[in-house]
């Protein structure tokens, strides 16, 4: 029998309490020269204490305080029975930390939260963001004890645990300090999840201490029972004369009376609700920010089936586009006529060369630059020197630079035929014209008109004809040839 799909609400329901036990946290700000207990609560210091009683090398966790002071750990996310984060350490890729902690069961959490929902006192605490002593060290332990914290990490140190992981705990004690939901979290709920379920508990409990309450102060004759059991037939008899019985009332036992002088429930009409009313106007959007941010490097991964270098040029791809089309945008907000992209649909090829000129910005050769080359020499059919060259003529220009990197055009009579006597004005070198260059040849340069009206600086060894963008596209040529000289 084909099982039946889980309607809509309930789908809500279920990513809700995905969603509710994974919390993730940006990078916690360093605190360069701060010095006594790095954690500031007690139940902070609980759980350092449970890392100090397990590791075997105490430079390690030295270390690893100074690495959460000055800033290397980065995102955290917490998940039940999980801790893990990226810290920073001394080469340039970042390592994958990780802290796994066991869960509760389902008895203990039932024995838990029997006794927050028994004294609304802790359940007070914990809305204020405080652990009290006596529901962390009732019968459920909370708080971990020597061992129970299991660290790993992607490094080639096998300490237990290495400085990167020790910074990913020093990190979640002030995590810790801001919010014991945390530490519960990591014990296998969430807060969300937590409060609804402590919501049911109490209403639950109040309405048995009020029935118990009712049944215990009043009158002998409100709890007779009002029907009797005849004795020959077995069955319900009503006493002689009595009337029928009155409609039972919503939220009233039966066998029970309404209290006297007690006020109707009230309520209101479901069209009353649902009827349309006027809406405050939304807020205005915030600015956009100044220049895109930067994704954090990812950690190497073994058999992970993608590039984490490529995810990160992706993602900062991303970031790119989207500032672009904000900023772009008349207001940021709705009520404005829709904007196009600044980034219209392009080939594979120039695609490729467009992620690779703006996913890393600089000029300079790296070994990762390199290897991004190699890697698009590869996949594209391209030799590495075309690739460089034309990221260059990209970030020399964008789509139009990299057009004149191969395909040269003639220019219609205007303002290309009165360069050569502008040159010639200002006293710089003849340039000999064709199609839309013009070049010297001996000296190694060369000037390329483009469709924007915009001439593009080139340079190469005397001789050798090996062309290569230099420098920004200039309006004047004057000015472009004039920087050209001067390099």
């Amino acid at each position: 029998m084909t099982p039946r799909p889980a309607s809509g609400r309930a789908a809500a329901a279920d990513r809700l309490a995905r969603a509710d036990r994974s919390r993730t946290f940006p990078p916690l700000p360093a605190r360069p020269g701060a010095r006594g207990l790095f954690a500031e609560s007690w139940w902070g210091s609980a759980w350092l204490d449970a890392l100090e009683s397990t590791a075997l090398d105490s430079a390690r966790l030295a270390r690893g305080r100074t690495y959460a002071r000055d800033g290397h750990v980065d995102t955290i996310n917490v998940t039940p029975g999980r801790v893990v984060a990226t810290v920073r350490g001394s080469r340039p890729r970042p390592y994958s930390a990780e802290i796994r902690f066991r869960t509760l069961t389902d008895q203990e959490w039932d024995g838990l939260l029997d006794s927050i929902a028994a004294d609304p006192g802790r359940l007070t605490a914990l809305l204020a963001k405080k652990l009290p002593q006596a529901l962390a060290e009732g019968e459920v332990r909370l708080l971990p004890g020597p061992g129970d914290l299991v660290p790993r990490c992607s490094c080639p140190d096998h300490g237990r645990p290495c400085k990167h992981a020790a910074a990913l705990c020093f990190q979640v004690a002030r995590l810790l300090d801001a919010d014991p939901f945390v530490l519960l979290l990591m014990r296998g709920r969430g807060e969300r999840e937590l409060l609804d379920e402590l919501s049911r508990r109490n209403t639950a409990h109040t309405a048995r201490e009020t029935h118990a309450h009712t049944h215990t102060h009043a009158p002998a004759s409100a709890r007779r029972p009002r029907h009797r059991r005849g004795p020959e037939a077995g069955g319900e008899t009503r006493d002689a004369g009595s009337a029928p019985s009155a409609p039972a009332t919503p939220g009233v036992d039966p066998g029970e009376s309404e209290a006297p002088g007690a006020p109707p429930v009230g309520g209101v009409m479901a069209k009353a609700v649902l009827a349309d009313r006027p809406r405050p106007p939304l807020p205005p959007p915030l600015p956009a920010p100044a220049r895109p941010g930067r994704p954090p490097a990812l950690p190497d991964g073994d058999a992970l089936p993608f590039d984490p270098a490529a995810l990160e040029f992706l993602a900062a791809d991303a970031a790119a586009r989207a500032h672009a089309c904000v900023s772009a945008s008349p207001g940021h907000g709705g009520g404005h006529p829709p904007v196009h992209s600044p980034f219209p649909a392009l080939p594979p090829w120039e695609d490729a060369i467009r992620l690779a000129a703006t996913a890393h910005p600089t000029a300079g050769l790296t070994s990762a630059t390199r290897a991004l080359y190699r890697d698009l020499a590869a996949a594209t059919g391209r030799t590495t020197t075309d690739v460089a060259r034309s990221v260059a003529a990209w970030r020399q220009g964008g789509p139009e630079g990299l057009a004149l990197l191969d395909t040269p055009w003639d220019p219609p009579a205007g303002d290309f035929d009165r360069a050569r006597s502008a040159l010639l004005a200002a006293d710089l070198p003849a340039l000999r014209p064709r199609h839309n260059h013009l070049t010297d040849a001996d000296r190694g340069i060369q000037l390329r008109f483009g469709h924007d009206n915009r001439w593009y600086p080139y340079e190469s060894e005397p001789g050798t004809e090996d062309w290569w963008p230099t420098g920004p596209a200039d309006p004047d040529p004057v000015g472009a040839l004039s920087a050209l000289l001067a390099r």
